[in-house]
C-alpha cells in the first residue's frame, strides 16, 4: 500500500506563493504518474495538474495555468506544486495521488479521482488578507 505524504500548505496573501511537497516514504514514486487535487469547503474534489512518471510531460487545469507548475526529482522520490500569484479561490486542501504506470512513461493520468488508485492525507492551503 503506497503512502502519500503531503506538505507545504499554510496560510499566504493573495499574490503570495507556496511550494507543496508529495512524498511517498518507502515506496518509489518512480512508477507512478501524480496528480495533484483540491477540495474547498462546501465544493466538489476537483483536479490541479498532473505529470506523467517521466516528469516530462504535464498538464495543468485552466484554473492554474500559467500560476501553478507541476515538477518531480525522483532522485529525491518527491512531486512539488510551485504555486504562485495565488487567490482566495485557491483556499483547499490539496491532495496529491498516485496512479500506476510504465517507469519512465510519458503518460499522463486525465485528472480524474477514479483513476488514480492511492491519495495523501491532504494538506491545508489558505489564501487570505
Amino acid at each position: 500500500q503506497v503512502q502519500l505524504v503531503e506538505s507545504g500548505g499554510g496560510l499566504v496573501h493573495p499574490g503570495g506563493s507556496l511550494r507543496l511537497s508529495c512524498a511517498a516514504p518507502g515506496f518509489t514514486l518512480e512508477y507512478y504518474a501524480i496528480g495533484w487535487f483540491r477540495q474547498a469547503p462546501g465544493k466538489e474534489r476537483e483536479g490541479v495538474s498532473c505529470i506523467s512518471s517521466s516528469g516530462g510531460r504535464t498538464y495543468d487545469e485552466d484554473s492554474v495555468k500559467g500560476r501553478f507548475t507541476i515538477s518531480r526529482d525522483n532522485s529525491k522520490n518527491t512531486v512539488y506544486l510551485q504555486m504562485n500569484n495565488l487567490k482566495p479561490e485557491d483556499t483547499a486542501v490539496y491532495y496529491c495521488a498516485a496512479d500506476p504506470v510504465p517507469i519512465n512513461s510519458d503518460y499522463v493520468v486525465p485528472l480524474e479521482d477514479t483513476l488514480y488508485d492511492y491519495w495523501g492525507q491532504g494538506t491545508q492551503v489558505t489564501v487570505s488578507s
